[in-house]
């Protein structure tokens, strides 16, 4: 990792932005609850558009034009969407792709730090950081789904309860 490159680090992360938004793809043509499907269709688009910033930094020219790229099929293996995970998530319930999702995204935001600290170019580092906070975003929303799905109390009904 020390040998990474600015641009090396770039690339992958705009790869690592568009496994994670075909893993969201993937998970909303399993979703059988329409509301969870949502979600994972909101999360795909902002994985493109975390994709986006980081095509957008990327100097090199051994890419295809960003729609190509986002319109290409996913890899075969890569850190979201392993061939085990996308035979998984037609046996998985919405509440364990969620938990899935949980996971993922957790892991994502410490990797995405780890690459902030790494860097001294303001541009490249904010770029890092951004995503992280909307890394820490999307952890929260499936978070607060996972819990509306399982029947718990929702953060946006917490007055009700706490005042009875």
């Amino acid at each position: 990792m020390e040998s990474l490159t600015v641009q090396e680090a770039i690339k992958r992360s705009i790869m690592t932005e568009k496994s994670a938004m075909d893993f969201y793809r993937l998970g909303a043509g399993h979703m059988t609850n329409e509301q969870a499907r949502k979600t994972f269709e909101l999360l795909a688009g902002e994985e493109r558009d975390h994709a986006r910033m980081f095509y957008d930094l990327y100097q090199g020219d051994d890419l295809p034009d960003f729609d190509t790229l986002m319109a290409a099929d996913p890899a075969a293996e890569n850190d979201w969407l392993s061939s085990t995970e996308k035979e998984l998530f037609a046996l998985f319930d919405d509440r364990k792709a969620m938990e899935m999702a949980m996971q993922k995204e957790k892991s994502l935001a410490e990797h995405l730090q780890q690459m902030a600290d790494r860097f001294d170019q303001p541009e490249v580092k904010e770029v890092f950081l951004k995503n992280v906070r909307s890394t820490d975003g999307h952890y929260q929303l499936i978070e607060s789904e996972y819990a509306r799905l399982m029947g718990m109390v929702h953060e946006t009904d917490i007055d009700t309860f706490v005042r009875e």
